[in-house]
């Protein structure tokens, strides 16, 4: 059996190159990803092994879902080849067994080839965390011996996976049906298609809604898988849609002969246009679910800020200022930003326990100044007992009040008592400290920001001037949006890190979908230039077809990236007393532009490569 399927693989080496390719970019993403994420956990980078998570699990997605769709698209477009073999004598578990043989083949190819070039990833992705400041300039990840069976794994994994469905329907489907392309052999919604679309669709709904009432910590992640989901649900249920943009597409180039043709080919070509659509989904999708949530967030801090802060002047400096010494200042609040590392214990019972740590931003303050200069309240207990080894935490920190916190603040650990519950917020600060719980030595060293309330009638000016002596000086107003534009290269930054080399991978999967489709194309292009029409109508006529798949893609992925916002709305509202959803434009207008470009150029390359032969020899080709 291997043997049929090498010979089939060197026969039809056009069809199976897609598949290998999406096999070998998924061994490189994820085995890139864990090489990494396991560097920074010795290392104990925090945020870097955070982003790396999600973007590890983001890879794993992707390999599993492109792959899968690539090999159930390649085993389509061979259904009439598989239906010939069952004609000459070959039992339904020969056929499975071919299938599985051939993903195999592509499995350990697409790992010798993903294997060296997981380290071409591997650089471009640490290179790209040490830019963005995730880790240190000196960080490098190191190799790890056990990462080969790893990736063997993953590519064995996902090519064989990929192909098992596709493999149970062609083997079921009637030769004579497959020959003819009726029966079962033409139904595209099949049972698999309604589960697996009903399933993830109503999981992206239930994330959705979970995201509404999670904490501004759990939103990105829950966002992300909201939009992963409704992705998979809206790629499974694709063929539904296909007839509707035909329509669509037939009534704006109505009393054109190409785009009648072109009409006619969505609704004859719909497992093709739905199988192509499918990664330009879960492109758009990730996109603009993460981009959206990710400019809500920082809109909604933004909000937080203006409603609760109350000064005039903001000093930026190192330690604490004398700003409250200088004629015209009502008061003077400094707010040190210090990292602070808190440890969890949690006893399971027989004298076992599990430890866990985690680093928290904590501002430390006066209690008395802060509370002249904000006006949340808390939620439980009150800040003026905040004194000595105690700390104020917000409501979804995990820690109640009257509990202790394990805290390690600059060389010692300190137990802290829990005197305050804050309410959550998008605005940054999950802890309080008060100033006598800080070594002297390292608050001096700690970035602070004093936020000032000019005494009535003082000269907004002359106090501006000798509050300079102390630092940077900036009106609140102006620290707000800089804090804005500093949180909006935090998120450019987690975006980058999270979608950029998963983005890519996905444009790659909707470039090689096309090329599949196109493919298999070639007599069906002869008959139409036999028909009369010439060379330059058939490519204009490809494009026109992939251009309205590109919208089918766009339109489905822009409604699961868009169900996000609806979440994070509701979170925004709730924490922050006002919904912000903000909409990415200009990503937005990129994405659909760059889409159409890709999708547009790579349509007419390949229906020019296909049309290059004379048509009198394709037409009369066997198939």
């Amino acid at each position: 059996m291997l043997r049929l399927s090498w010979s089939t693989f060197r026969e039809r080496w056009q069809l199976f190159i897609g598949a290998t390719l999406t096999v070998c970019l998924g061994v490189a993403l994820v085995q890139s990803s864990l090489l990494i994420l396991v560097s920074a956990a010795v290392g104990g980078y925090v945020e870097a092994i955070a982003l790396l998570g999600i973007t590890l699990g983001i890879s794993a997605f992707l390999a599993v879902f492109i792959v899968s769709s690539t090999f159930a698209f390649t085993v389509a477009q061979r259904r009439r080849d598989l239906a010939l073999l069952r004609l000459t004598g070959a039992a339904r578990g020969q056929v499975r067994r071919l299938l599985l043989s051939e993903a195999t083949l592509l499995g350990l190819l697409g790992t010798a080839l993903g294997v060296p070039l997981g380290l071409l990833v591997m650089r471009a992705q640490s290179w790209l965390l040490r830019d963005l400041g995730f880790v240190p300039a000196e960080f490098a990840p190191r190799w790890q011996g056990w990462i080969l069976a790893v990736s063997a794994g993953i590519g064995l994994g996902v090519a064989v996976s990929g192909v098992l469905a596709a493999s149970r329907r062609a083997a079921k489907v009637r030769p004579l049906e497959a020959l003819r392309d009726t029966g079962e052999a033409a139904r595209v919604m099949t049972g698999l298609r309604w589960f697996f679309g009903i399933l993830f669709l109503a999981g992206s709904v239930s994330l959705v809604i979970v995201s509404s009432f999670a904490g501004p910590e759990g939103a990105i992640p829950l966002a992300v898988n909201a939009a992963l989901t409704a992705a998979v649900a809206l790629s499974a249920l694709s063929p539904l849609v296909v007839p509707l943009i035909g329509r669509v597409f037939g009534v704006a180039l109505r009393g054109s002969t190409l785009g009648g043709l072109a009409q006619a080919n969505l609704w004859d070509g719909v497992r093709r246009s739905a199988s192509t659509a499918a990664p330009l989904i879960v492109l758009v999708a990730l996109l603009l679910g993460q981009s959206g949530t990710l400019l809500s967030i920082g809109e909604a801090g933004q909000v937080e800020q203006r409603r609760d802060l109350r000064g005039d002047l903001v000093v930026t400096a190192q330690g604490q200022t004398g700003a409250a010494s200088v004629p015209g200042v009502d008061v003077a609040a400094p707010q040190l930003r210090l990292p602070v590392r808190t440890t969890t214990t949690t006893y399971e019972g027989d004298g076992e326990y599990e430890t866990e740590a985690d680093n928290v931003d904590a501002l430390v303050v006066d209690p008395a100044a802060y509370a002249r200069t904000h006006r949340a309240e808390p939620v439980a207990g009150s800040l003026t007992r905040l004194r000595g080894n105690t700390v104020a935490v917000t409501a979804d920190s995990g820690f109640p009040l009257g509990t202790t916190v394990d805290a390690r603040i600059g060389d010692r650990d300190v137990p802290l008592r829990v005197v305050a519950v804050l309410p959550m917020t998008f605005a940054g600060g999950s802890m309080l400290l008060p100033v006598d719980a800080v070594p002297a030595a390292v608050a001096a060293r700690a970035p602070s920001e004093t936020i000032v309330r000019l005494a009535p009638g003082a000269d907004a000016g002359a106090v501006r001037g000798a509050l300079g002596e102390f630092g940077e000086v900036r009106t609140l107003e102006e620290w707000i949006d800089q804090s804005a534009s500093r949180q909006q290269q935090v998120s450019t930054g987690i975006m980058t890190v999270i979608l950029g080399l998963a983005g890519l991978y996905a444009l790659i999967a909707v470039v090689n979908a096309v090329v599949i489709a196109a493919a298999e194309r070639r007599r069906e292009f002869a008959v139409a230039r036999m028909s009369g029409l010439t060379r330059g109508q058939v490519v204009r006529l490809a494009l026109l077809e992939s251009w309205a798949v590109a919208a089918i893609g766009l339109v489905l992925g822009g409604l699961a990236g868009a169900g996000t916002w609806v979440g994070i709305g509701a979170a925004t509202e709730r924490i922050a007393g006002q919904s912000t959803i903000v909409v990415p434009w200009t990503l937005l207008g990129v994405v659909v532009a760059g889409a159409l470009l890709v999708v547009g150029a790579t349509s007419v390359w390949t229906a020019w490569s296909a049309t290059r032969a004379r048509p009198v020899s394709l037409a009369g080709a066997a198939e």
